[in-house]
């Protein structure tokens, strides 16, 4: 298969389209997820759901390609209401489902901020193929600096440079999910930790 190539605009177009809004995950207790995505848009909020491509052999047994979800039991919804109109929705609704929260001791819901998530959404295009995708338990094993893509298609976007398999990615972590692009570390600018 042909690798793609990102392109510039792409990764800046996510980054200069996007306001200020946190979003929140949501994580699923039902096999329905489009049709928890549907519930969710039908009540006017913006979803998101991390999708790749997979293989799979057709009737005649040729390979065919199709945009499924990377995880069956996630998505992430746009703050474009309150917390109370939230827990409203999830509580009222016909399908089993929590937001996530800050702790288990804070029970308020954990928003993950908008820069970072325009920055995981991009991460997420289902045209790159240097990528892998990884729990959050796996991302927090590991070790890596806090960087900044300084050149190339990635320009701009954040997280921690990590080495696996002698090859260098960008780790972007958000509850629930993380996401590793290939890149080189020679693109990347250690950020100064506060």
């Amino acid at each position: 298969m042909q690798e793609k190539k990102i392109s510039v605009p792409l990764i800046q177009q996510a980054m200069e389209g996007s306001d200020a809004s946190p979003w929140y995950a949501v994580k699923l207790f039902t096999s329905n997820q489009m049709k928890v995505r549907d519930y969710f848009q039908e009540n006017g909020l913006e979803v998101f759901i991390p999708m790749q491509y997979r293989v799979y052999e057709d009737e005649n047994g040729r390979p065919k390609r199709k945009l499924r979800p990377v995880v069956s039991n996630l998505l992430f919804v746009k703050k474009s209401i309150t917390a109370l109109e939230m827990r409203e929705l999830v509580m009222n609704g016909q399908f089993k489902m929590s937001v996530v929260t800050k702790s288990r001791e804070v029970r308020e819901y954990y928003e993950i901020p908008a820069k970072q998530m325009v920055e995981f959404k991009a991460m997420c295009n289902p045209e790159i193929e240097m990528r892998k995708f990884l729990s959050s338990d796996e991302a927090r094993h590991k070790a890596g600096t806090p960087v900044e893509v300084c050149y190339g298609p990635l320009k701009g976007l954040t997280g921690r440079l990590v080495r696996q398999s002698h090859k260098y990615y960008l780790l972007k972590d958000v509850p629930g999910i993380s996401v590793m692009l290939k890149v080189s570390r020679w693109c990347c600018r250690a950020l100064e930790s506060s």
